[in-house]
C-alpha cells in the first residue's frame, strides 16, 4: 500500500517538515555527486557502523573523525538509492506536517531527530557486531507515524494498492494504515532475529527493528510534547 495524500488539513505551515525534506534531497544529491570509493568513505564515516558504535560504548576508540554517538544524528539524512529516499519523503511529507502543527516547530523538530536515534539504537541492540553501514531516515519517520495514529486515528489516507497491472486508490483510516504498517515491521522484526538486518540493507535487508522501535517510540514520547493539545504555545 502507498499513501498518497490524507485529508487532514493544518493550521500552519509546517516548516520543519519542509527543511527535513529539502535537507536530505540535498544530501543525496551530494552522495550521488561522489566517485564509489568517496561514497564508501563517506558512508563509513557518516553512518552508523553498529560494530563500532559498540565499541564506542564500551569505551574503545575507533579512530573516527565524527563521533560514534554522532552518527546516530548524521545517519538519519543518509539514503541508499533514489527509491529509498522517495519513500521515506513521502511518508514524511504526508505524516509529518499534521505532528508538527500539534507539536509546533521546535518540539517537532527534537521528537523527529529523538525517535531517529532511538530508532537506531533498537536496531543496534539486535546487530551489534555488524560492520556495514546502517542509514535512513525511516527510523524517525516511524516515530511520526506513531505520533499520527494516536492523535489522528480516523483522518483518511488515499491509498494506492498496486494490482498486477492495475492501480486501484481508495481512502483507508489512518488506524488502519498506519496498524497494518507497524503489524508487518513487528511481524518481520521478530522473524529477522535470525537473519543479518540494518538501517540501510545488508544482503537485502530492511530495518524492521528499526521502523517498530522508531514507531513505538513515537507513541510513547509525543504525548509529554504536548501531542494532544490543541494550540502550542507559539
Amino acid at each position: 500500500m502507498i499513501p498518497l495524500k490524507d485529508n487532514n488539513p493544518t493550521e500552519i505551515t509546517p516548516y520543519v517538515t519542509y527543511t527535513l525534506i529539502v535537507v536530505n534531497i540535498l544530501v543525496f544529491i551530494y552522495e550521488i555527486s561522489l566517485s564509489p570509493q568517496a561514497l564508501s568513505a563517506f558512508l563509513q564515516l557518516a553512518a552508523v557502523v553498529p560494530k563500532e558504535l559498540s565499541l564506542s560504548f564500551a569505551g574503545i576508540s575507533v579512530n573516527q573523525p565524527v563521533p560514534e554517538w554522532a552518527t546516530l544524528i548524521t545517519a538519519q539524512f543518509l539514503h541508499g538509492g533514489f527509491l529509498h529516499l522517495a519513500g521515506n519523503m513521502l511518508f514524511l511529507w504526508i505524516f509529518g506536517n499534521n505532528v508538527e502543527d500539534k507539536l509546533g516547530h521546535i518540539k517537532y523538530l527534537l521528537f523527529y531527530l529523538l525517535c531517529g536515534v532511538l530508532a537506531s539504537l533498537t536496531q543496534w541492540f539486535f546487530t551489534q557486531n555488524s560492520s556495514i553501514p546502517s542509514l535512513g531516515a525511516s527510523g524517525a519517520i516511524a516515530g511520526v507515524m506513531g505520533a499520527y495514529i494516536i492523535r489522528f486515528p480516523r483522518a483518511e489516507i488515499l491509498t494506492l494498492i498496486p494490482l498486477g497491472i492495475l492501480f486501484p486508490t481508495i481512502w483507508i483510516p489512518a488506524y488502519f494504515f498506519l496498524g497494518i504498517w507497524f503489524i508487518q515491521q513487528a511481524f518481520f522484526s521478530f522473524a529477522s532475529l535470525e537473519t543479518p538486518t540494518n538501517i540501510g540493507m545488508e544482503s537485502g535487508g530492511i530495518a524492521y527493528w528499526a521502523h517498530a522501535g522508531g514507531f513505538v517510540f513515537g507513541v510513547m514520547i509525543a504525548p509529554f510534547l504536548g501531542l494532544f493539545n490543541d494550540r502550542y504555545q507559539r
